[in-house]
């Protein structure tokens, strides 16, 4: 018969409850961020550590067990060490979103870069669209050519015009305006090996792994469009998809 103290044990009160699904609620935020990403091979390399770790603790492997114990002794420096990147991008996200707060992007907005890429995609012309999300892209802006003008389709194709001083950096869109111009971007490091993906590709892949931004990249030798979104590419867009897409990735 269970008694009354082990009952009170096992009660279960809002608090425990609470607790429960905040721990829950944060382990499937830190899922999301790491998801498709190189974090997810490290997670499991450093599990394979923590396994090696046990299993020479219990056959008396002592040399590799202490090696492998002063290293897992800073388990959450270790953890800093090898998810900074990750972990920069997921709080950069978290401060900048707004639970409360909905997007609204003009399909007048929409229709303006998605006729500009179509229309450099056509013609052969590169070119690469960052569209700011949540997170600022404040750095970005600096360290390009402040326009701050009303994003129009002729603007962005005289931007990217081949003869132009602009046309081989960035063009950043923020607010519904076009803020810079020429902006140079972080390059994702895991695409050397794909000769498909240029300098522009692996730039809009690179800013989009460290920021929630949206980019859209057209290629200069296949004329073809593509949105890249959390480091991955969406490609072979035609008008129609191109705007489906841009406009599921900012609200409406």
């Amino acid at each position: 018969m269970i008694s009354v103290e082990t009952l009170e044990y096992l009660s279960i009160t809002w608090r425990d409850a609470f607790d429960i699904a905040l721990v829950t609620f944060l382990f499937y935020q830190v899922m999301i961020v790491i998801r498709g990403t190189r974090a997810v091979s490290s997670i499991y390399g450093l599990l394979l550590l923590i396994a090696v770790f046990a299993f020479s603790e219990y056959f008396g492997f002592y040399t590799l067990h202490w090696i492998l114990q002063q290293f897992l002794g800073s388990f959450f420096l270790v953890v800093v060490i090898l998810f900074q990147d990750d972990i920069r991008r997921g709080l950069s996200n978290m401060g900048a979103r707004s639970f409360f707060k909905k997007v609204e992007v003009a399909d007048s907005f929409l229709d303006e870069i998605v006729g500009a890429a179509m229309n450099m995609g056509k013609r052969r012309v590169g070119a690469l669209i960052v569209l700011e999300h949540h997170v600022p892209l404040g750095d970005v802006v600096q360290r390009g050519v402040v326009i701050d003008s009303a994003v129009s389709k002729e603007l962005l194709v005289t931007i990217f015009q081949v003869k132009t001083p602009l046309h081989d950096g960035a063009v950043i869109l923020r607010r519904g305006r076009i803020a810079a111009a020429g902006c140079i971007l972080p390059l994702a490091v895991g695409e050397q090996d794909r000769p498909e993906y240029g300098t522009r590709h692996r730039a809009g892949i690179g800013i989009t792994e460290q920021t929630d931004a949206v980019a859209v990249v057209v290629s200069e030798e296949r004329g073809d469009v593509t949105v890249a979104v959390n480091g991955r590419l969406t490609s072979n867009l035609d008008r129609t998809r191109l705007k489906r897409v841009l406009r599921n990735l900012l609200g409406r």
